[in-house]
């Protein structure tokens, strides 16, 4: 289980980008956070990785506990697949490959080497790559290492709406159902089938938390629902032409 209380952050010299965050997410929950740019869910991410340090207000302990310990204490048990990438720009994808099998006990070389397959990455330094091949290398190399809690922030940058898809129904097909995912993307359609729940951030704060199923009972999409938390108007623009406010 993660188990996120109080969690607050500030950039130095800017406003708080997270604002008294709580919540608990149990073993083997698909977790889509979503939200408009700015909202917080990139510091979110690295937050719950351990790579950022949330801040302790008002005199009570912060506490971000991956199975009952500190998030330190449990690095060997996350993958955080980002944008910027975790790659050697001088190795090429299966030196890569080589390396994190040294560090990851249970990296899946087989796997990852059906990823790279799969994304058609040529055996050739990262540094030589595009972005969208960066990216590529990174998805592969997060995933293939099998850990139990896997934080993606937007996997699918550079990739086209047919790569986005097949990918998405190749992570499902690998999974045993005991790992934890976080998946930040603003492709809300694409992983609406995906994830079990969505936590939505507005203005660094815990806007909705929305369990899938309950709201496909209701009949709304993902999409619908984030319109609607986030105050979204379809008219919004024609109105502003009109009374310019």
């Amino acid at each position: 289980m993660v188990e996120a209380k109080g969690i607050w952050y500030l950039y130095d010299g800017f406003e708080f980008v997270l604002k008294d965050l709580t919540f608990s997410v149990p073993d083997g929950q698909i977790v889509g956070v979503l939200g408009a740019n700015g909202a917080g869910k990139t510091t979110l991410l690295k937050i719950l990785a351990g790579l950022l340090p949330s801040k302790e207000m008002k005199n009570e302990p912060v506490r971000v506990l991956i199975d009952g310990k500190p998030v330190q204490e449990n690095y060997g048990e996350i993958a955080f697949v980002s944008e910027a990438g975790s790659w050697f720009r001088d190795l090429t994808p299966q030196q890569f490959g080589a390396f994190l099998a040294d560090f990851y006990p249970h990296f899946d070389m087989a796997y990852y080497e059906k990823l790279l397959k799969f994304f058609e990455l040529e055996e050739k330094p990262v540094k030589t790559m595009s972005k969208g091949q960066k990216s590529r290398v990174e998805v592969a190399a997060g995933v293939a290492k099998r850990t139990k809690y896997l934080i993606m922030d937007e996997p699918f940058l550079g990739k086209d709406m047919f790569t986005r898809q097949d990918f998405m129904q190749l992570l499902a097909g690998s999974l045993t159902g005991e790992e934890t995912i976080f998946i930040t993307t603003h492709e809300i359609n694409e992983i609406e089938n995906f994830i079990d729940r969505a936590l939505i951030l507005q203005n660094g704060k815990l806007a909705a938390d929305i369990m899938l199923d309950t709201l496909r009972e209701s009949g709304h999409s993902l999409t619908e629902k984030m319109k609607e938390v986030m105050g979204y108007r379809k008219d919004g623009f024609t109105e502003f032409l009109r009374t310019g406010e």
